[in-house]
């Protein structure tokens, strides 16, 4: 399962954002390193198209698409010379997908710790880029040497050379306009800065009119950053209390209340789940409404796969139709007798939203 990593300075709301998004337990205390080992839960992923396909199928179970979550225990300055939780923090954050940061934009003279999101940022990225620094420099003065006797090596050497260039000035990889083909070349070394980010501003219970602010001010931090970053606004307090009511129109009828339409949270996990490059087929019957992930890109036996390797072994054809489409034709047996069922082969390229049954011959 793909997973994803709250990361921020301590009291900034990771444990309050966990426990929202994964109906968890993790403790949200305000001091620091009230998070000392990660806690890791399971979020849904809302998506109303499974919903309205298992109603037209009457199913009698509904199964949404995932992610894994990870509270990460609070970043300080100076981690990535061991302050703080120091090497350890660094460990759990390199075996994340993605990245969340959450930063602080409340006032709260109980919970200690700086209120300028900007602030946190500074020194999240720092500490980031400087536990890369390390691994860049390491790995460069290797590549160097080796490449002397192995020209093969030209490409690898060129990415560490930009990818050191720009975390010594303390700029991150993602917001660093490193050419595609470098940032391949760095996947293998898992670097921290190497990735897509997800921002969370998080405001306090009675500035949610800031939210659009803040989110804008933090969005004017990341320009260079192009797509590889989005920022979501919200109180994680709130979403947090929201998210422990069971009853879905009492839910509803709270984030109303406070103008929050369908929350943020819902927001937030749709934006890490694309952030992964994931997408969602689904298959649907009496039996069950299922939400499939896949990386965009994806064929269709590889899509198979998801389900089960047999069927990805043993792939013959796909029949696919897309979810809007065959609501409205009203069942899989109606789209099947109008001919609106696509049959498509091993080269055929997955797109979201589509609903697919296999054929398959192991």
């Amino acid at each position: 399962m793909e997973r994803f990593g709250l990361v921020g300075l301590p009291n900034a709301g990771k444990s309050s954002l966990y426990n929202a998004l994964t109906g968890g337990g993790a403790l949200a205390a305000p001091y620091a390193f009230a998070t000392k080992d990660p806690n890791i839960g399971v979020a849904r992923v809302p998506d109303e198209r499974i919903e309205r396909l298992s109603v037209m199928s009457k199913s009698k179970k509904t199964i949404h698409a995932t992610v894994e979550v990870v509270d990460i225990g609070g970043l300080v300055e100076g981690a990535s010379k061991g302050e703080g939780l120091g090497n350890k923090f660094l460990a759990n954050i390199r075996e994340v997908d993605a990245i969340v940061f959450v930063l602080r934009a409340f006032e709260d003279d109980d919970v200690p710790g700086p209120s300028d999101p900007l602030e946190h940022l500074r020194v999240v990225e720092l500490e980031l880029a400087l536990a890369d620094l390390e691994t860049v420099e390491k790995r460069l003065n290797q590549a160097t040497r080796q490449s002397k006797l192995d020209k093969s090596l030209g490409d690898e050497v060129a990415a560490l050379q930009a990818a050191y260039d720009a975390l010594s000035e303390g700029t991150p990889l993602y917001r660093a306009g490193l050419k595609a083909d470098h940032r391949e070349a760095l996947t293998p070394y898992f670097l921290l800065t190497n990735r897509r980010v997800l921002a969370v501003v998080n405001v306090g219970e009675d500035e949610l009119d800031r939210i659009p602010a803040v989110e804008q001010i933090v969005r004017d931090e990341f320009t260079s950053a192009g797509d590889n970053v989005e920022v979501i606004g919200m109180c994680v307090q709130l979403e947090a209390e929201a998210a422990a009511i069971t009853d879905p129109i009492e839910r509803a009828e709270m984030l109303e209340g406070f103008g929050l339409g369908e929350g943020a949270l819902f927001r937030m996990v749709r934006s890490a789940y694309h952030l992964l490059g994931l997408r969602t087929y689904f298959t649907t019957g009496e039996k069950e409404t299922r939400a499939w992930t896949f990386y965009e890109g994806s064929t269709a036996p590889v899509c198979a796969g998801r389900i089960h390797s047999d069927f990805q072994r043993g792939f013959i054809r796909a029949e696919v139709i897309h979810w809007d489409e065959l609501l409205q034709l009203g069942s899989w047996h109606a789209a099947k007798e109008a001919g609106k069922l696509r049959v498509e082969g091993k080269e055929y390229v997955a797109h979201d939203g589509d609903v697919m049954e296999f054929r398959f011959n192991v």
